[in-house]
Protein backbone atom coordinates (compact mmCIF):
# COMPACT_ATOMS: atom_id res chain seq x y z
CA UNK A 1 0.00 0.00 0.00
CA UNK A 2 3.00 1.83 0.87
CA UNK A 3 4.29 1.37 -2.27
CA UNK A 4 1.34 2.28 -4.18
CA UNK A 5 1.31 6.02 -2.58
CA UNK A 6 5.23 6.71 -3.07
CA UNK A 7 4.40 5.97 -6.57
CA UNK A 8 1.29 8.53 -7.16
CA UNK A 9 3.29 10.78 -5.18
CA UNK A 10 6.55 10.16 -7.58
CA UNK A 11 4.31 10.73 -10.48
CA UNK A 12 2.67 13.98 -9.19
CA UNK A 13 5.95 15.68 -8.37
CA UNK A 14 7.32 14.77 -11.47
CA UNK A 15 4.15 15.86 -13.48
CA UNK A 16 4.49 19.65 -11.86
CA UNK A 17 8.03 19.62 -12.87
CA UNK A 18 7.54 19.04 -16.28
CA UNK A 19 5.21 21.38 -16.31
CA UNK A 20 7.47 24.12 -14.81
CA UNK A 21 10.21 22.92 -17.35
CA UNK A 22 7.53 23.42 -20.41
CA UNK A 23 6.70 27.56 -18.95
CA UNK A 24 3.55 29.93 -20.19
CA UNK A 25 5.64 29.92 -24.23
CA UNK A 26 5.66 27.03 -24.57
CA UNK A 27 1.87 25.95 -23.40
CA UNK A 28 1.21 29.45 -25.35
CA UNK A 29 2.27 27.79 -28.64
CA UNK A 30 0.49 24.54 -28.08
CA UNK A 31 -3.00 26.21 -27.69
CA UNK A 32 -5.33 26.49 -30.73
CA UNK A 33 -6.57 29.89 -32.11
CA UNK A 34 -8.69 31.22 -29.01
CA UNK A 35 -11.66 31.54 -31.12
CA UNK A 36 -12.24 28.05 -30.88
CA UNK A 37 -12.40 28.16 -27.17
CA UNK A 38 -16.52 27.04 -26.59
CA UNK A 39 -18.45 28.56 -24.95
CA UNK A 40 -20.36 26.86 -21.52
CA UNK A 41 -23.06 25.67 -23.42
CA UNK A 42 -21.38 24.18 -26.59
CA UNK A 43 -21.00 20.39 -27.13
CA UNK A 44 -17.66 18.86 -26.17
CA UNK A 45 -15.91 15.78 -26.58
CA UNK A 46 -16.13 12.55 -24.93
CA UNK A 47 -12.60 12.55 -23.47
CA UNK A 48 -9.94 14.86 -22.71
CA UNK A 49 -6.78 13.20 -24.16
CA UNK A 50 -4.50 16.09 -23.82
CA UNK A 51 -4.26 19.53 -22.01
CA UNK A 52 -4.54 21.11 -25.04
CA UNK A 53 -8.00 19.24 -26.07
CA UNK A 54 -8.88 20.22 -22.42
CA UNK A 55 -7.95 24.10 -22.94
CA UNK A 56 -9.94 23.75 -26.09
CA UNK A 57 -13.03 22.61 -24.20
CA UNK A 58 -12.91 24.43 -20.96
CA UNK A 59 -15.60 27.07 -20.44
CA UNK A 60 -14.78 30.82 -19.27
CA UNK A 61 -14.00 30.83 -15.28
CA UNK A 62 -16.41 33.34 -13.00
CA UNK A 63 -14.87 35.41 -10.51
CA UNK A 64 -11.97 36.86 -12.03
CA UNK A 65 -10.69 40.25 -13.47
CA UNK A 66 -8.40 41.73 -15.79
CA UNK A 67 -5.44 43.50 -14.12
CA UNK A 68 -3.80 44.44 -16.95
CA UNK A 69 -4.89 48.37 -16.44
CA UNK A 70 -4.05 48.31 -12.57
CA UNK A 71 -3.32 51.41 -11.18
CA UNK A 72 -0.83 49.72 -8.53
CA UNK A 73 0.85 46.46 -6.99
CA UNK A 74 -1.77 47.20 -4.19
CA UNK A 75 -4.55 46.11 -6.74
CA UNK A 76 -4.07 42.60 -6.97
CA UNK A 77 -0.86 41.97 -4.81
CA UNK A 78 1.11 42.99 -1.91
CA UNK A 79 3.36 45.71 -2.62
CA UNK A 80 6.87 46.83 -0.75
CA UNK A 81 6.21 50.31 1.01
CA UNK A 82 7.16 52.93 -1.58
CA UNK A 83 6.41 51.21 -4.65
CA UNK A 84 5.72 53.23 -7.45
CA UNK A 85 2.50 52.66 -9.37
CA UNK A 86 2.70 51.17 -12.73
CA UNK A 87 0.53 48.74 -15.07
CA UNK A 88 1.02 44.74 -15.87
CA UNK A 89 1.58 43.24 -18.71
CA UNK A 90 -1.30 42.33 -21.15
CA UNK A 91 -3.41 39.51 -20.55
CA UNK A 92 -2.53 39.40 -16.76
CA UNK A 93 -6.20 38.35 -14.63
CA UNK A 94 -6.72 38.01 -11.33
CA UNK A 95 -8.80 34.96 -9.81
CA UNK A 96 -11.33 36.34 -7.09
CA UNK A 97 -12.33 32.71 -6.37
CA UNK A 98 -10.95 32.12 -3.63
CA UNK A 99 -8.80 33.92 -0.78
CA UNK A 100 -5.48 33.24 -2.69
CA UNK A 101 -7.04 35.81 -5.09
CA UNK A 102 -4.46 34.90 -7.31
CA UNK A 103 -2.52 37.16 -9.77
CA UNK A 104 -2.28 34.93 -12.90
CA UNK A 105 -0.15 35.40 -16.37
CA UNK A 106 -0.60 34.37 -19.61
CA UNK A 107 -0.22 30.39 -19.77
CA UNK A 108 -0.48 30.31 -15.93
CA UNK A 109 -2.53 29.09 -13.44
CA UNK A 110 -3.99 29.59 -10.16
CA UNK A 111 -2.75 27.63 -6.76
CA UNK A 112 -5.28 24.96 -7.12
CA UNK A 113 -4.31 23.88 -11.03
CA UNK A 114 -7.64 24.13 -11.94
CA UNK A 115 -7.86 27.65 -13.68
CA UNK A 116 -5.83 28.72 -16.27
CA UNK A 117 -5.05 32.50 -18.21
CA UNK A 118 -5.15 31.47 -21.98
CA UNK A 119 -4.77 35.08 -23.72
CA UNK A 120 -6.08 37.28 -20.88
CA UNK A 121 -9.42 34.99 -20.33
CA UNK A 122 -9.30 32.51 -17.48
CA UNK A 123 -10.79 29.15 -18.16
CA UNK A 124 -12.00 26.29 -15.61
CA UNK A 125 -10.13 23.38 -16.70
CA UNK A 126 -12.33 20.94 -14.28
CA UNK A 127 -16.12 22.00 -15.60
CA UNK A 128 -17.62 18.72 -16.33
CA UNK A 129 -14.84 16.69 -15.12
CA UNK A 130 -15.36 15.01 -11.78
CA UNK A 131 -12.56 12.02 -11.22
CA UNK A 132 -14.39 10.41 -8.31
CA UNK A 133 -18.16 9.35 -8.05
CA UNK A 134 -19.66 7.57 -5.01
CA UNK A 135 -22.63 7.20 -3.04
CA UNK A 136 -21.59 7.33 0.53
CA UNK A 137 -23.85 8.11 4.00
CA UNK A 138 -24.50 11.19 4.83
CA UNK A 139 -23.10 10.80 7.64
CA UNK A 140 -19.47 10.28 6.29
CA UNK A 141 -19.26 13.75 5.52
CA UNK A 142 -20.46 14.39 8.25
CA UNK A 143 -23.30 15.90 8.39
CA UNK A 144 -25.36 14.34 11.35
CA UNK A 145 -28.28 17.11 11.15
CA UNK A 146 -29.37 16.76 8.17
CA UNK A 147 -31.54 14.05 6.22
CA UNK A 148 -29.58 11.46 8.84
CA UNK A 149 -29.75 8.05 7.36
CA UNK A 150 -29.66 8.98 3.60
CA UNK A 151 -26.82 8.44 0.67
CA UNK A 152 -24.87 10.97 -0.47
CA UNK A 153 -24.41 11.37 -4.34
CA UNK A 154 -20.64 12.20 -3.54
CA UNK A 155 -18.26 13.82 -6.54
CA UNK A 156 -14.86 15.69 -6.72
CA UNK A 157 -12.64 17.21 -9.17
CA UNK A 158 -9.16 17.61 -9.08
CA UNK A 159 -7.73 20.55 -7.37
CA UNK A 160 -7.35 22.48 -3.71
CA UNK A 161 -6.88 26.48 -2.70
CA UNK A 162 -4.63 24.58 0.21
CA UNK A 163 -1.59 23.21 0.71
CA UNK A 164 -2.76 20.76 4.00
CA UNK A 165 0.16 18.44 5.26
CA UNK A 166 -2.47 15.68 6.40
CA UNK A 167 -4.93 15.78 3.61
CA UNK A 168 -6.06 12.24 3.05
CA UNK A 169 -7.30 12.66 -0.42
CA UNK A 170 -3.97 14.60 -1.57
CA UNK A 171 -4.00 12.25 -4.53
CA UNK A 172 -7.05 14.11 -6.58
CA UNK A 173 -6.67 17.86 -4.22
CA UNK A 174 -2.91 17.87 -5.38
CA UNK A 175 -3.11 16.93 -8.61
CA UNK A 176 -3.98 18.32 -11.94
CA UNK A 177 -6.66 18.26 -14.14
CA UNK A 178 -4.48 16.79 -17.17
CA UNK A 179 -3.58 14.14 -14.58
CA UNK A 180 -6.91 12.16 -15.14
CA UNK A 181 -8.35 11.43 -18.46
CA UNK A 182 -12.07 11.23 -17.58
CA UNK A 183 -15.30 12.02 -19.84
CA UNK A 184 -16.99 14.92 -19.87
CA UNK A 185 -20.09 14.59 -17.58
CA UNK A 186 -23.11 17.37 -18.19
CA UNK A 187 -24.98 18.75 -14.91
CA UNK A 188 -27.76 16.67 -15.96
CA UNK A 189 -26.04 13.32 -16.16
CA UNK A 190 -24.79 14.00 -12.41
CA UNK A 191 -28.63 14.63 -11.66
CA UNK A 192 -29.51 11.79 -13.30
CA UNK A 193 -26.97 9.40 -11.82
CA UNK A 194 -27.91 10.39 -8.47
CA UNK A 195 -31.67 9.65 -9.10
CA UNK A 196 -30.98 6.40 -10.63
CA UNK A 197 -29.28 5.22 -7.52
CA UNK A 198 -31.99 6.98 -5.44
CA UNK A 199 -29.72 9.43 -3.69
CA UNK A 200 -32.15 12.35 -2.49
CA UNK A 201 -28.78 14.41 -1.64
CA UNK A 202 -25.65 15.41 -4.62
CA UNK A 203 -22.52 16.07 -1.90
CA UNK A 204 -19.62 18.39 -3.35
CA UNK A 205 -16.78 17.00 -1.40
CA UNK A 206 -13.40 15.10 -0.98
CA UNK A 207 -11.25 17.78 -2.82
CA UNK A 208 -12.10 21.83 -2.43
CA UNK A 209 -15.18 21.91 -4.35
CA UNK A 210 -14.41 25.68 -4.44
CA UNK A 211 -11.89 25.26 -7.49
CA UNK A 212 -15.16 24.00 -9.33
CA UNK A 213 -17.60 26.83 -8.53
CA UNK A 214 -19.12 26.92 -11.55
CA UNK A 215 -19.99 22.91 -12.30
CA UNK A 216 -21.36 22.98 -8.62
CA UNK A 217 -23.52 26.44 -8.96
CA UNK A 218 -25.08 24.88 -12.50
CA UNK A 219 -25.24 21.02 -10.73
CA UNK A 220 -27.27 22.48 -7.68
CA UNK A 221 -29.92 24.16 -9.99
CA UNK A 222 -30.15 20.86 -12.24
CA UNK A 223 -31.02 18.97 -8.63
CA UNK A 224 -33.00 21.57 -7.23
CA UNK A 225 -35.46 21.10 -10.38
CA UNK A 226 -35.23 17.64 -10.06
CA UNK A 227 -36.16 17.65 -6.50
CA UNK A 228 -32.99 16.99 -4.84
CA UNK A 229 -30.58 18.32 -2.66
CA UNK A 230 -27.25 19.52 -2.55
CA UNK A 231 -24.44 19.90 0.28
CA UNK A 232 -20.88 21.17 0.14
CA UNK A 233 -18.36 19.74 1.92
CA UNK A 234 -15.54 22.57 2.19
CA UNK A 235 -12.18 24.14 4.01
CA UNK A 236 -13.79 27.82 3.63
CA UNK A 237 -11.32 29.47 1.88
CA UNK A 238 -13.59 31.20 -0.50
CA UNK A 239 -14.19 34.97 -1.34
CA UNK A 240 -17.58 36.50 -0.30
CA UNK A 241 -19.44 36.69 -3.98
CA UNK A 242 -18.41 33.13 -4.84
CA UNK A 243 -19.69 31.97 -1.41
CA UNK A 244 -23.10 33.86 -1.67
CA UNK A 245 -23.80 31.97 -5.11
CA UNK A 246 -23.17 28.84 -3.30
CA UNK A 247 -25.40 29.58 0.06
CA UNK A 248 -28.01 30.23 -2.89
CA UNK A 249 -28.07 27.22 -4.49
CA UNK A 250 -26.64 24.75 -1.78
CA UNK A 251 -29.28 23.62 0.78
CA UNK A 252 -25.93 22.30 3.65
CA UNK A 253 -22.57 23.23 4.11
CA UNK A 254 -20.10 22.07 6.25
CA UNK A 255 -16.47 23.52 6.94
CA UNK A 256 -13.71 22.25 8.39
CA UNK A 257 -12.16 24.75 10.62
CA UNK A 258 -8.71 23.51 10.76
CA UNK A 259 -7.54 25.15 13.86
CA UNK A 260 -7.87 28.02 15.61
CA UNK A 261 -4.26 29.97 14.96
CA UNK A 262 -3.11 32.32 12.00
CA UNK A 263 0.10 29.70 12.47
CA UNK A 264 -1.24 26.47 12.16
CA UNK A 265 -3.34 27.82 8.82
CA UNK A 266 0.59 28.85 7.97
CA UNK A 267 2.70 26.19 8.91
CA UNK A 268 0.49 23.01 8.07
CA UNK A 269 -2.25 24.20 5.36
CA UNK A 270 -0.55 26.78 3.75
CA UNK A 271 -3.59 29.42 3.99
CA UNK A 272 -5.28 31.80 6.07
CA UNK A 273 -7.69 31.33 9.13
CA UNK A 274 -9.25 34.87 8.63
CA UNK A 275 -11.19 33.88 5.37
CA UNK A 276 -12.11 30.42 6.89
CA UNK A 277 -13.90 32.78 9.92
CA UNK A 278 -15.46 34.76 7.51
CA UNK A 279 -16.82 32.01 5.63
CA UNK A 280 -18.31 30.53 8.62
CA UNK A 281 -19.96 33.59 9.66
CA UNK A 282 -21.39 34.10 6.39
CA UNK A 283 -22.97 30.56 5.86
CA UNK A 284 -24.09 31.03 9.54
CA UNK A 285 -25.98 34.51 8.91
CA UNK A 286 -27.40 33.25 5.79
CA UNK A 287 -29.69 30.66 7.91
CA UNK A 288 -28.12 27.84 5.76
CA UNK A 289 -27.58 24.89 7.33
CA UNK A 290 -23.75 24.63 9.03
CA UNK A 291 -21.62 22.14 10.58
CA UNK A 292 -18.12 22.64 11.64
CA UNK A 293 -15.31 19.99 11.60
CA UNK A 294 -12.53 20.27 13.63
CA UNK A 295 -9.59 17.47 12.83
CA UNK A 296 -7.52 17.32 16.00
CA UNK A 297 -4.29 16.95 14.49
CA UNK A 298 -1.36 15.94 17.94
CA UNK A 299 0.81 18.51 18.96
CA UNK A 300 -0.42 20.63 16.07
CA UNK A 301 -4.15 21.94 17.08
CA UNK A 302 -4.55 19.64 20.24
CA UNK A 303 -3.63 22.54 22.60
CA UNK A 304 -5.73 23.45 25.57
CA UNK A 305 -5.33 26.76 24.57
CA UNK A 306 -6.31 26.29 20.62
CA UNK A 307 -9.23 24.06 21.48
CA UNK A 308 -10.53 26.38 23.64
CA UNK A 309 -10.64 29.40 21.78
CA UNK A 310 -12.24 27.39 18.87
CA UNK A 311 -14.77 26.90 21.24
CA UNK A 312 -15.04 29.97 22.73
CA UNK A 313 -15.37 31.62 18.94
CA UNK A 314 -18.05 29.19 17.73
CA UNK A 315 -20.36 30.28 20.85
CA UNK A 316 -19.49 33.65 20.68
CA UNK A 317 -19.39 34.40 16.82
CA UNK A 318 -21.58 31.25 15.46
CA UNK A 319 -24.30 29.80 17.78
CA UNK A 320 -24.41 27.22 20.14
CA UNK A 321 -27.24 24.95 18.05
CA UNK A 322 -24.43 24.67 15.02
CA UNK A 323 -23.17 21.05 15.44
CA UNK A 324 -19.76 21.01 15.70
CA UNK A 325 -17.20 17.74 15.00
CA UNK A 326 -14.16 16.98 16.65
CA UNK A 327 -12.80 13.96 14.50
CA UNK A 328 -9.83 11.80 14.81
CA UNK A 329 -6.56 12.03 13.06
CA UNK A 330 -5.05 9.33 10.82
CA UNK A 331 -1.29 10.03 9.93
CA UNK A 332 -1.51 10.05 5.89
CA UNK A 333 0.50 12.59 3.16
CA UNK A 334 3.41 14.68 4.56
CA UNK A 335 2.27 13.56 8.45
CA UNK A 336 3.12 10.17 8.73
CA UNK A 337 5.63 10.80 11.26
CA UNK A 338 2.25 11.41 13.80
CA UNK A 339 0.12 8.97 15.77
CA UNK A 340 -3.40 8.65 15.72
CA UNK A 341 -5.61 11.20 17.69
CA UNK A 342 -5.54 9.45 21.37
CA UNK A 343 -9.50 9.05 21.89
CA UNK A 344 -9.31 10.89 25.29
CA UNK A 345 -8.26 13.92 23.20
CA UNK A 346 -11.53 14.14 21.51
CA UNK A 347 -13.52 13.53 24.13
CA UNK A 348 -11.92 16.04 26.39
CA UNK A 349 -12.50 18.27 23.70
CA UNK A 350 -16.32 17.76 23.34
CA UNK A 351 -16.62 17.99 27.09
CA UNK A 352 -14.95 21.52 26.78
CA UNK A 353 -17.29 22.79 23.95
CA UNK A 354 -20.57 21.20 25.70
CA UNK A 355 -19.48 22.86 29.46
CA UNK A 356 -19.16 26.33 26.98
CA UNK A 357 -23.01 25.96 26.15
CA UNK A 358 -22.28 24.16 22.86
CA UNK A 359 -25.50 21.53 22.17
CA UNK A 360 -24.63 19.42 19.38
CA UNK A 361 -20.86 18.03 19.98
CA UNK A 362 -19.83 14.80 18.21
CA UNK A 363 -16.51 12.78 18.01
CA UNK A 364 -15.90 11.54 14.88
CA UNK A 365 -13.53 8.94 13.01
CA UNK A 366 -14.01 6.66 16.15
CA UNK A 367 -16.85 4.05 16.05
CA UNK A 368 -18.50 3.10 18.95
CA UNK A 369 -18.15 6.40 20.92
CA UNK A 370 -20.79 7.80 22.79
CA UNK A 371 -19.50 11.42 21.22
CA UNK A 372 -21.37 9.64 17.45
CA UNK A 373 -24.96 10.02 19.43
CA UNK A 374 -27.07 13.22 18.84
CA UNK A 375 -28.65 14.18 22.39
CA UNK A 376 -31.13 16.30 23.44
CA UNK A 377 -30.16 19.33 24.96
CA UNK A 378 -32.88 19.35 27.33
CA UNK A 379 -34.11 15.77 28.59
CA UNK A 380 -30.64 14.74 27.58
CA UNK A 381 -31.82 11.48 25.79
CA UNK A 382 -30.47 9.50 22.86
CA UNK A 383 -32.49 11.11 19.95
CA UNK A 384 -29.95 9.74 17.55
CA UNK A 385 -28.18 6.61 17.71
CA UNK A 386 -25.17 5.81 15.04
CA UNK A 387 -22.72 3.35 14.46
CA UNK A 388 -19.61 5.05 12.83
CA UNK A 389 -21.57 6.27 9.56
CA UNK A 390 -24.75 4.69 10.14
CA UNK A 391 -27.80 5.45 11.93
CA UNK A 392 -29.01 2.70 14.36
CA UNK A 393 -32.25 4.17 15.58
CA UNK A 394 -34.12 7.91 15.26
CA UNK A 395 -35.91 8.82 18.43
CA UNK A 396 -37.47 11.82 17.34
CA UNK A 397 -40.95 13.00 15.85
CA UNK A 398 -41.00 15.80 13.23
CA UNK A 399 -37.57 17.74 14.80
CA UNK A 400 -38.35 16.98 18.35
CA UNK A 401 -36.98 14.84 21.02
CA UNK A 402 -39.77 12.01 21.60
CA UNK A 403 -38.83 12.21 24.79
CA UNK A 404 -39.86 15.45 26.62
CA UNK A 405 -40.59 17.48 23.09
CA UNK A 406 -37.79 19.72 22.82
CA UNK A 407 -37.15 20.93 19.15
CA UNK A 408 -33.55 19.72 17.69
CA UNK A 409 -31.90 22.17 15.45
CA UNK A 410 -31.51 20.50 11.87
CA UNK A 411 -33.04 19.68 8.92
CA UNK A 412 -34.82 16.37 9.24
CA UNK A 413 -37.36 16.35 6.21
Amino acid sequence: MKEGKSSRRDFLESAAKLGAALGAAALAESLPPFSRLLEPNEPRAEEACSLGELIRQAPVARYWASVKTAASCSACHEAPPGAKAHKHQADVVQCLLCANRCVIPEGGRGRCQARLNVRGTLLSLVYGRPITEHVDPIEKKPFFHFLPGSQAYSLATSGCALRCRFCQNWQISQARPEDYSVPFTPPGALVKRASERKAPVIAFTYNEPTVFTEYLCDTARAARKAGLRCVLVSCGFMNEAPLREMIEVLDAIKIDLKGFSPEFYRDVSSARLEPVLRSIQQVAKSGRHLEIVNLVVPTLNDSEKMLSGLVKWMASEVGTEVPLHFTRFHPDFQLLNLPPTPVETLDHARSVAMSAGLKYVYVGNVPGDPGNNTYCPSCKAVCIEREGFFVTSIRMKDGKCAACGHAIAGVWK
